[in-house]
């Protein structure tokens, strides 16, 4: 618990004088001021984040974490527990989306077990830092204990920790877990106070019966543990998982070290929501890549104040959206590191 508490007293304000210098040097370029909207208001962000007026172009890093969920005892995927190892298989062959995305732009792939029921602690290429193996079925009471909350949370604040050290610049969020977006759901009708019926999604791809059960099942979770909106960690230890809050901690972590997370989807996202919980002002260092098509995460992005860079539909997960939106935070860094100014490419400026 020390080290949650000392990280969240070490999230400060962005740089507002980075800001400002930026904000000059964006309009001195050769264009229209604005012109490039939001890229232009990522660069300030950046700025702002780093302590730098012009930022450097990041070394980028994905965190995957990996996780089983007891609610998948009620039938809330379209997918057995199993593909949760499964598919870690596939991220350590390189065969995933996900795998695929980082290469496109760049990031390395940290995978995490933080909490796969299945003892793979001979498996080569996989961070093992597992808390507990998966979490108990939270229809029928708390998905884990508070203990274990914090320890999943603290996981993820060292795992930022080592990407500083390692020295990445720019953080991606991703994960796997069968039944995680029905925790996800479940955490972010806690915070909100909505109803599942205005946050519940297909998840893995599940029809309208398995929706609306989802749905009931939900409902049942937040009735039998009535997780309170003002203690994230009661919130989490209800009805939450091992790697939402691993993200979690990895958003407040990232904060503490002054370094940009991007969000990916619902489940990253009620991680994020978490984070925010615990610091709002672990916010001012978090992006929001894409919207999903899971509703839940724009109920999440619209708490914390945040606008997604894209819409494509997406639905996948494993941080895929948040892969793809660091080509265009580097867009960004590039447009305020390399474009000329007026003066320096001779060009008459508007009035």
């Amino acid at each position: 618990m020390q080290k949650l508490k000392e990280t969240i007293n070490a999230i400060k304000p962005p740089d507002e004088g980075a800001m400002a210098q930026a904000r000059r040097r964006l309009d001195s370029l050769t264009k229209p001021q604005g012109s490039l909207g939001r890229l232009e208001e990522i660069a300030v962000k950046i700025a702002g984040i780093t302590s730098k007026g012009i930022p450097d172009v990041p070394r980028k890093l994905s965190i995957l974490m990996a996780a089983d969920h007891g609610v998948v005892e009620e039938g809330v995927s379209a997918f057995p527990q199993e593909v949760t190892v499964e598919m870690l298989e596939n991220f350590l062959n390189g065969g995933a989306a996900m795998n695929v995305l980082s290469r496109q732009v760049g990031s390395d792939l940290w995978v995490v077990d933080i909490g796969i029921k299945e003892d793979i602690s001979d498996k080569k290429g996989v961070m093992h830092m597992k808390v507990a193996s998966g979490t108990n079925n939270m229809a029928c009471g708390p998905a884990m204990s508070r203990s274990n909350a914090v320890k999943a949370l603290e996981t993820g604040i060292s795992l930022a920790t080592k990407a500083e050290d390692k020295g990445y610049g720019l953080i991606g969020t991703g994960e796997m877990g069968i039944g995680n977006t029905t925790a996800s759901a479940a955490v972010i009708c806690a915070f909100s106070g909505l109803s599942p019926h205005e946050v519940v999604g297909a998840g893995t791809g599940l029809g309208e019966d398995g929706v609306r059960h989802k749905t009931e099942v939900i409902q049942r979770a937040l009735d039998v543990n009535k997780p309170h909106p003002d203690d994230p960690l009661d919130v989490l230890s209800k009805v939450g998982g091992l790697e939402i809050a691993g993200l979690a901690g990895v958003f407040l972590g990232c904060a503490a070290e002054r370094k940009p997370v991007l969000i990916d989807g619902i489940i990253s996202g009620a991680a994020a929501l978490t984070a925010y919980k615990m610091s709002s002002l672990s916010g001012e260092y978090m992006l929001a890549s894409h919207l999903s098509a899971e509703k839940g995460q724009k109920v999440a992005l619209n708490m914390m104040g945040l606008q997604p860079l894209f819409n494509l539909d997406m639905r996948l997960g494993e941080g895929t959206g948040a892969a793809l939106a660091m080509g265009i935070v580097d867009a960004s860094i590039n447009i305020i590191r390399d474009m000329a100014t007026f003066a320096e490419a001779g060009v008459s400026e508007g009035e």
